[in-house]
């Protein structure tokens, strides 16, 4: 129990004041959780206090429409965890009458919920004994006891959550595991680590052995994939434009773009107006001019968007029924809200 007095002992001093932990109520705590996945506390914080003052309870979540939804979530990333959210809020309150589910097992059936944020809910709100493990718990622990398994391999899942689960504080596991967690963030952090002042100095292996620019250990990354998107943004003379909506599974599902031309590599202005898609869009005469001079290179986890925005002004185009007035209202990938926020910096 050294271990785990030792954390608590350090967090009760140090813990961060964070909204979601004014509450054991698990809509805040789900919330906060799902927010955070691959997602900065400083990042996540402002949409935290959004979502709740539009979203107070999953019966408002629930009733809004995913569009709304994917807006407010716009400049997170992993729009997924927007969709998700949104459907577990809907069978939350219509299915369960919007009594959250209070046990682990019931917890991580939820759709976009995985046993990190189920052990995190149970815990925190039901007092369940289930450790949690993420980026930070991987780090302390594998530093500490001198772990060199790979963090993202099975055989390392495995240990990491056993020996995780073997050091609960099971009297208060809520408060075990946000202690980890912020120690992770705060001072056992992957870079800059705070040797000098850790309470468990006397006592880490990466420390006495000087590995801990080497822990935790993991196995290489996938390939990265290159895709060259050209993005047409049309401009006709009573200001009207094309926003399509992203449908199947991949990326920006449910979010809005304009026409898109993917090509196998960086092309020139004569190679898009003579693609068969540039035809088909524009029968009529056409201005085009490229707004970025170079390329934006936009990266994804396992993807990078090397990326054009090409200006297309034409007199009038049947297919283009969205004022630019009203382009805001669009939920859109980061990248275009990027674009738009240059774009209008620029024409004023």
């Amino acid at each position: 129990m050294k271990f785990s007095n030792t954390l608590i002992y350090w967090y009760l001093q140090n813990k961060r004041a964070l909204p979601w932990r004014k509450s054991k109520h698990p809509y805040f705590i789900w919330l906060s959780e799902i927010m955070l996945q691959q997602t900065r506390v400083a990042q996540g914080l402002a949409y935290y206090l959004k979502f709740t003052e539009e979203f107070p309870t999953v019966f408002d979540l629930a009733k809004a429409d995913e569009s709304t939804v994917l807006k407010m979530w716009q400049g997170l990333g992993y729009y997924s965890r927007a969709r998700n959210l949104h459907f577990s809020a809907k069978y939350i309150a219509n299915e369960l009458n919007g009594e959250f589910p209070s046990t682990y097992k019931e917890i991580i059936k939820l759709k976009g919920v995985g046993d990190y944020t189920a052990s995190a809910i149970a815990s925190i709100c039901f007092n369940e004994p289930t450790a949690v493990v993420d980026g930070n718990v991987y780090r302390v622990l594998s530093r500490y006891f001198g772990i060199a398994t790979p963090i993202n391999s099975s055989a390392g899942i495995k240990e990491f959550k056993a020996l995780a689960q073997s050091l609960l504080d099971t009297k208060q596991p809520g408060t075990y595991n946000q202690a980890l967690m912020d120690f992770g963030a705060m001072h056992c952090k992957p870079q800059n680590t705070l040797c000098d002042t850790c309470p468990f100095a006397n006592s880490c292996v990466a420390l006495e052995k000087k590995l801990t620019k080497e822990l935790p250990v993991k196995e290489k990354k996938i390939k990265i994939t290159k895709r060259y998107f050209n993005f047409l943004v049309i401009k006709t003379d009573d200001h009207k434009t094309i926003l399509k909506e992203r449908k199947g599974k991949g990326i920006w599902q449910g979010l809005y773009q304009f026409p898109l031309i993917e090509t196998k590599n960086i092309s020139n202005q004569k190679e898009i107006v003579a693609s068969e898609e540039f035809q088909n869009l524009f029968p009529a005469e056409t201005t085009l001019s490229l707004f970025n001079k170079k390329e934006i290179i936009h990266k994804l986890s396992h993807q990078h968007l090397y990326t054009q925005f090409w200006i297309v002004e034409t007199s009038s185009l049947k297919e283009a029924s969205i004022s630019w007035e009203n382009i805001e209202d669009y939920p859109v990938p980061i990248l275009i809200a990027n674009f738009l926020k240059e774009y209008r910096l620029k024409s004023n």
